[in-house]
C-alpha cells in the first residue's frame, strides 16, 4: 500500500484518553475500489461520546468512502471500525445500522412514505420497536426537529428545510449512537439553514458533519478533522484549522469571500 506523504498538518492530541468507549473509533482503515483505485490510506480517528466533529476536505478526499464504513456498506481492505467499542463486523449489522444514523444530503433518499409520522415510524419499526413505543418515538423525534404539527401531512408538500428536519427525525427516531450528517446545509435558504443550525445545537448527540460549508463548521462544530487523498492531514479546534490560509489553499479549501473567523 502506496502512502501519499501528507503536507503539514495541524494535529490535535488529547492530553488524556477517555476511559470511556468512543462513539467512533476508526484504525488504520485503508480501501481500494474494485478497479485498483485507492481511497483510503490508514485512517486514524477517534470521536468521544458527544463531541461534534466536521469532516472536511475537497471532493474525492475519500470523505465518503470513510462514511460507508462506518455502518457496514463498505468493509475494510485493512483496519478497524468500531462504534461504542462494538466492531463494524458482520454479524454486527443489525446494530451498528441502528446506532450510525446516516442523514443523507437529498431527503428524497430517506421520505417516501405517505405521511410524515409514517416515514419517521419506517426506522424502528424495522429494528422491532412496537407500540407504545414506537409511537413515543416518532412523537419525540419529530418535537426534537420542530415537526410535530406536520406528522400527518405528505413529506412532498414540505419545503426544502422542513424535509431535512423531517429526515433528520427518521434518523433520530432509531436512538443512534452518532449522527453523520452528508452536506446538511446543502440548497438551504438561509432561513432553513439557519433552523437546521439550532435543531442540531440542540441535539444530546455525538456528530460527525460532512461538509463543504466550512462557515457553518464553525457554527456546529468545535472540531474539524481535514481528510486528503485518503489520509487525515489535520485534526483540531475548527476556529484554528480555518484560521490557517496556507493549510486551506494546499487541501483545496476556501472561506466564502468577506467571513470573518472573528
Amino acid at each position: 500500500m502506496n502512502r501519499p506523504e501528507p503536507g503539514r498538518a495541524s494535529v490535535s492530541t488529547p492530553e488524556a484518553v477517555s476511559s470511556v468507549e468512543p462513539s467512533l473509533e476508526v484504525g488504520e482503515l485503508a480501501f481500494a475500489y474494485p478497479d485498483g483505485h485507492q481511497a483510503l490510506f490508514g485512517v486514524n480517528l477517534r470521536i468521544e461520546p458527544g463531541e461534534r466533529v466536521a469532516l472536511l476536505g475537497p471532493n474525492g478526499a475519500g470523505k465518503t468512502t470513510l462514511v460507508l464504513h462506518l455502518n457496514g456498506i463498505l468493509t475494510a481492505g485493512h483496519g478497524t471500525v468500531a462504534v461504542g467499542g462494538l466492531p463494524v463486523t458482520k454479524p454486527h449489522l443489525a446494530e451498528i445500522r441502528r446506532r450510525v444514523g446516516i442523514v443523507f444530503q437529498d431527503p428524497d433518499d430517506q421520505l417516501f412514505m405517505p405521511t410524515v409520522g409514517q416515514d419517521v415510524a419506517f426506522g424502528p419499526l424495522n429494528f422491532g420497536v412496537r407500540e407504545p413505543e414506537l409511537a413515543r418515538r416518532v412523537t419525540d423525534a419529530l418535537a426534537s426537529v420542530d415537526m410535530t404539527e406536520h406528522a400527518e401531512r405528505s413529506p412532498l408538500h414540505l419545503s426544502g428545510g422542513q424535509r431535512r428536519r423531517v429526515a433528520l427525525a427518521t434518523v433520530l427516531a432509531c436512538d443512534p449512537e452518532i449522527l453523520v450528517l452528508d452536506e446538511p446545509s446543502a440548497n438551504l435558504d438561509p432561513v432553513a439553514r439557519r433552523e437546521l443550525a439550532e435543531v442540531l445545537l440542540r441535539l444530546d448527540r455525538t456528530m460527525l458533519m460532512v461538509t463543504h460549508d466550512l462557515p457553518y463548521a464553525v457554527q456546529l462544530c468545535p472540531r474539524s478533522v481535514i481528510l486528503d487523498d485518503g489520509i487525515v492531514v489535520a485534526d483540531g479546534p475548527t476556529r484554528e484549522l480555518l484560521a490557517d490560509p496556507e493549510l486551506l489553499r494546499r487541501h483545496r479549501l476556501e472561506l466564502p469571500f468577506g467571513f470573518s473567523l472573528s
